[in-house]
């Protein structure tokens, strides 16, 4: 059993409970390598803003659990070296989808874990994250629910639709299973294609399709049902236009991509909503810096040569979330 106290990492009690409180969101970046990492630790670091490492099943069955664990361990020593006197870095799993996944990470030294029973029927959604909470908490680890489900595809995370939140169930499933937080469903989406261009609409200045707005009617009930209780959206990536764009021009074939407009993000942050996911985003700037490079230097091999300047593209895209998005700077 490692703790996650001895490896200075933080779970997301005290964090969530600030950013509700100031109206802002911790950003939740999923990571799956050392660059992507770097550039998380790098981004926060600079901007001073708390930040949640989150890692997938797929990322540790590709990055191996033991490998991850002192890569969190180094991520807050690296923290230090940039000048960032106390860390606020959370290990957190993301869509755990049994006991035994979420246990195992806690007893490896995460900080936080996510069960996802949104695809069971409620009850036993509810009897299993409640018995997550029960195993965590006796380690003062922290645990995200879900009710409601995510349309796309990330991972081996697959809906075909989404189903909204119920504002009626909320309370009492928080209550019956004692979840530290909240994921719902209000239109966000898994992936970098979160919308099929029948639900977007043209825009006519940009010949771009714009997506189907979020239900904050849906997220304004939960919060009268749940006064203060942090909310999570998973799904959040913005997909930005430039780094499509420079994918198609460098021999990429992503066409009809669609994200969550930032302006959606920006308000849903002033919210409860306190921990906004984004992982596809970072996929993107990653892969359009490589692009860039294989195309303009055919002959390079190095891989620092690439996944360096790929590294500089995901640091500038996470200062822009924690900046201009989230409004999660100078919090920590």
């Amino acid at each position: 059993m490692i703790n996650y106290k001895d490896l200075g990492l933080v779970n997301t009690r005290e964090m969530f409970k600030k950013a509700v409180d100031g109206g802002y969101a911790i950003p939740a970046f999923n990571f799956n390598n050392m660059e992507q990492l770097q550039a998380i630790i790098m981004a926060a670091a600079e901007t001073k803003s708390p930040v949640i490492l989150q890692v997938s099943k797929g990322a540790r069955q590709y990055a191996n659990q033991t490998l991850l664990r002192y890569m969190a361990e180094g991520a807050v020593e690296y923290a230090k070296e940039l000048g960032w006197e106390n860390p606020q870095i959370v290990l957190h799993l993301d869509h755990g989808d049994s006991f035994e996944t979420c246990k195992s990470c806690i007893d490896m030294g995460f900080s936080s874990v996510m069960i996802d029973g949104s695809h069971l029927p409620y009850e036993e959604n509810v009897a299993l994250t409640k018995r997550v909470v029960e195993y965590a908490h006796q380690f003062d680890v922290t645990v995200e629910g879900e009710l409601g489900v995510l349309a796309g595809v990330e991972d081996e995370v697959s809906a075909a639709e989404s189903h909204y939140t119920k504002p009626e169930e909320v309370v009492d499933f928080v209550t019956k299973t004692g979840c530290d937080s909240l994921a719902i469903s209000i239109g966000t989406s898994h992936g970098a294609f979160k919308f099929t261009p029948e639900q977007c609409t043209l825009d006519p200045e940009t010949g771009r399709l714009l997506p189907p707005p979020l239900a904050f009617d849906v997220l304004a009930a939960i919060e009268q049902q749940l006064p203060g209780f942090p909310i999570v959206l998973h799904g959040s990536s913005s997909v930005p236009q430039d780094e499509v764009d420079t994918i198609n021009k460098y021999g990429g074939a992503l066409k009809a991509a669609v994200g969550i407009p930032e302006e959606q993000l920006r308000k849903a942050s002033k919210s409860a909503v306190c921990k906004i996911n984004i992982d596809s985003d970072s996929r993107l700037a990653m892969t359009a810096a490589v692009r860039e490079v294989f195309a303009n230097k055919p002959a390079e091999f190095d891989p620092r040569k690439y996944l360096g300047p790929a590294r500089d593209n995901m640091k500038k895209l996470y200062i822009h979330k924690i900046k201009e998005v989230l409004g999660s700077d100078n919090k920590a």
